[in-house]
């Protein structure tokens, strides 16, 4: 069988009778046909010319391409599900793909605000008390992006009766899902603030929706970037995202004292090394959120 014909069936039988989603289909197939390109322009057509060294020189190509550790990864999976394919289907006589030794995956640290940096944020969010107060509770509670836009009236309880002493003014209900446990966070006093003031100026609408566009619509995941976005173009905060205003509040806490088990309930960690890592991170700075 040649490359072409393999590659053929694989799409429009292997896949489709394994019930592979749509996007993995586009990706897997995209990774095989990059993979058999390659080897047939080393004088290799038939599936059975294909050998553990043959896909190791592709892997080695793609390193001199600079492409992305987690990429390659992800490329050994497609592979590996194509070598499958051949060899239960009887096309070579042993499953190579088992043998592949996937590269190790790239990590960089999070990104996370300086002082500086998130005061200037703030500073330039200031004016408008929609944008000040999301990214406020970004910082102050660490939720993530999912979460925030999630979030009803019903979701936020703030105190009437708060003291400037007071460390927590109120409380903000996370909804559970599948992948997260329904949780309750505390809200500290500029936090409160920031979400009582929005609130007092709140456009009126039917709908009990915390964070709304112009339209008095729900605010999507993708319209809350576009105004983090702005505001980090505006600060020339680079290499910033909304990601970034949690990893924020996650090292805060750490260089404050705050225990792990308790930044992990907040952040709605389910591993606890996704917290630990901020441990290290603190090693390099020191600041107050």
């Amino acid at each position: 069988m040649t490359l072409k014909q393999a590659v053929e069936e694989y799409k429009n039988v292997y896949m489709p009778a394994r019930n592979f989603s749509t996007r993995t289909r586009v990706e897997y197939a995209n990774d095989i046909e990059d993979l058999t390109s390659f080897v047939e322009q080393n004088g290799i057509h038939r599936v059975g010319m294909i050998t553990l060294p043959t896909v190791e020189r592709y892997l080695a190509e793609l390193d001199r391409r600079g492409i992305a550790g987690a990429t390659r990864k992800r490329k050994v999976v497609s592979i590996r599900s194509f070598l499958t394919f051949l060899y239960q289907d009887g096309y070579i006589a042993t499953n190579i793909g088992k043998r592949i030794i996937p590269p190790r995956t790239d990590f960089k640290n999070p990104r996370f605000l300086t002082e500086r940096e998130y005061k200037r944020l703030l500073d330039a969010a200031s004016q408008n008390p929609r944008d000040f107060a999301i990214i406020q509770l970004l910082l102050q509670t660490g939720i993530k992006l999912s979460e925030i836009t999630r979030l009803s009236l019903n979701d936020v309880e703030l105190s009437d009766t708060k003291l400037p002493e007071q460390k927590e003014g109120g409380y903000l209900h996370i909804i559970g899902s599948e992948r997260q446990k329904e949780r309750t966070i505390p809200l500290n006093n500029k936090a409160c603030t920031a979400l009582g003031e929005y609130v007092k100026r709140r456009s009126l609408t039917k709908n009990n929706i915390l964070f709304i566009n112009r339209f008095g619509k729900r605010l999507s995941p993708r319209g809350i970037e576009k105004i983090t976005s702005k505001y980090f173009d505006q600060t020339e905060i680079e290499g910033a995202t909304v990601q970034s205003l949690r990893h924020t509040f996650g090292i805060h806490h750490v260089a404050k004292g705050t225990s792990l088990k308790t930044i992990q309930a907040i952040m709605g960690h389910k591993d606890p090394r996704s917290t630990a890592i901020y441990v290290s991170l603190i090693r390099e700075t020191t600041y107050e959120l």
